[in-house]
């Protein structure tokens, strides 16, 4: 790589997952697991297997999302790492039992036989359907987080062709999954008889915070039926949606099923594929259908979140999965008309109240680090949908002039370089992403894993040896990109 800056960049980010946020993983070819439930069917083959618990960096908890996205600098290598490939596999089989066990949560405790201590949020929440605070660390229902769990198997076999992970225990979390859905796909009320019929999934935060909880006593603003689109009562920045229907993550989902049901078909899992494929179908349809809409200066552009009655959120939101990654996460090719009215739309302050400018650094925010911080992510991203050499050349030359300490932050102070969030945090939330330039006059840089915070803490949070019963992954990283 030409520039050197990108490239210590690079070479500091890349490996932080595998240095700072494997808290604990075994291969599997040990001893069966403990036995931490009952014996009934449900539970055979709990625990067993390769088993891994990547952490988000600075809690000590693992979110779907996250891990799914950490992970994904790495799916590439695996099928040539055995050191990797069962350091995802691991990953896989540990969110299944997640899945399984509390398919509305979104953060989990380390898994019992870890030894690793389970911590707490330290918040006073009412959720339903109840969970175990033990293996639970919060349980806000994010559709993105089922999608991610999805996009993990998706990912690995495509890049290594194994089926280790299609064992019982996946295709149970799969079943969890697709009820989810179902049951968050029903209206607020009867379509038959218009009666309010109280939706599965409630929650309730004691806070002085309007983005923490959500309104109504719990359930949410009311949803239309007959849209084929899946609620969602969280984002991706695990703030509370105002109209459920989150369009972002809808489409992640759509696209993550169809790839699952292309996998299931290959796989002789006929049945499974079709009830995957329509599901997806439904969704893709219910976007196209509900979440477009007119606006008077950019013309026909995806809503960021509707309801079904024709009500609509315009903006966008740095986290992934957002509007401006559309192209990125496969729904739609970056030329498409609508996408690039909304690609205009919320990279202007005009369109997006969340796109911030100031002297030093312009970007998407979001309401979770309030409004003056950009995310350097959301360059990265921009860069990723981008066909224009001058605007990838600008955005990563942003990312490199605010990434002082050689690694990126989770935000950025528009108006003070220098100011940026989460200081004492080695990684952030969804501070992941790969990213793949395709400006001619670089050098191509594959993916970018991207951490918050400054080198030095991140640093003595770098354990000697990852707990794999033997062999050092990083290793394998270090050989692959010698």
């Amino acid at each position: 790589m030409e520039d050197k800056d990108l490239a210590r960049i690079f070479e500091n980010a890349f490996p932080n997952t595998l240095d700072t946020t494997v808290r604990w993983h075994v291969d599997g070819r040990g001893k069966k697991a403990q036995k931490y439930r009952s014996d009934e069917i449900r539970d055979e083959g709990h625990w067993d297997g390769a088993q891994s618990f990547i952490v988000t960096g600075d809690i000590n908890a693992e979110w779907l999302r996250d891990s799914t996205s950490q992970l994904a600098q790495y799916q590439s290598l695996a099928k040539n790492d055995n050191g990797l490939k069962s350091l995802i596999l691991g990953a896989i089989n540990t969110q299944a039992e997640f899945v399984i066990e509390s398919p509305y949560c979104n953060a989990f405790q380390p898994p019992p036989p870890s030894g690793v201590s389970p911590t707490s949020n330290g918040q006073d929440d009412s959720v339903h359907p109840a969970y175990e605070p033990s293996s639970v660390f919060e349980c806000k229902y994010e559709i993105d987080s089922l999608a991610q769990f999805l996009a993990l198997g998706n990912k690995f076999y495509n890049n290594t062709g194994s089926k280790e992970f299609l064992h019982r225990r996946w295709y149970l979390a799969l079943d969890t999954l697709l009820e989810v859905l179902h049951e968050q796909a029903k209206p607020t009320f009867d379509e038959k008889t218009g009666r309010f019929d109280r939706n599965e999934y409630q929650f309730r935060r004691r806070t002085n915070l309007g983005t923490e909880t959500l309104s109504l006593g719990g359930i949410g603003h009311p949803l239309n039926g007959g849209t084929g689109l899946i609620r969602s009562a969280f984002r991706p920045s695990d703030d509370a949606t105002i109209l459920g229907f989150f369009i972002p993550g809808n489409a992640l989902m759509s696209v993550e099923l169809k790839r699952t049901a292309e996998m299931l078909k290959a796989v002789g899992k006929t049945e499974l594929a079709k009830k995957a494929q329509a599901r997806s179908e439904n969704i893709t349809k219910g976007i196209w259908e509900h979440g477009v809409v007119t606006h008077k200066k950019y013309g026909e552009v995806f809503a960021f979140e509707v309801d079904g009655y024709g009500s609509s959120i315009i903006m966008d939101d740095a986290n992934i999965p957002s509007l401006l990654a559309l192209p990125a996460m496969g729904f739609v090719d970056r030329s498409d008309k609508v996408y690039q009215n909304t690609r205009k739309m919320i990279l202007e302050r005009a369109g997006n109240p969340y796109y911030l400018d100031g002297r030093s650094f312009a970007g998407i925010g979001g309401p979770h680090v309030g409004l003056e911080h950009a995310w350097p992510m959301s360059r990265l991203v921009q860069a990723m949908t981008s066909d224009d050499d001058d605007e990838i050349i600008d955005s990563l030359d942003l990312v490199k002039r605010s990434s002082r300490l050689g690694l990126i932050h989770e935000s950025i102070h528009v108006e003070r370089m220098a100011d940026y969030t989460r200081e004492q945090s080695p990684t952030s939330e969804l501070c992941r992403f790969p990213v793949l330039t395709n400006c001619r006059e670089l050098v191509r840089m594959g993916e970018l894993g991207v951490c918050t915070d400054d080198f030095g803490y991140c640093g003595e949070e770098t354990p000697s040896a990852i707990r794999q019963g033997g062999g050092d992954i990083q290793g394998g990283i270090d050989r692959t990109y010698e």
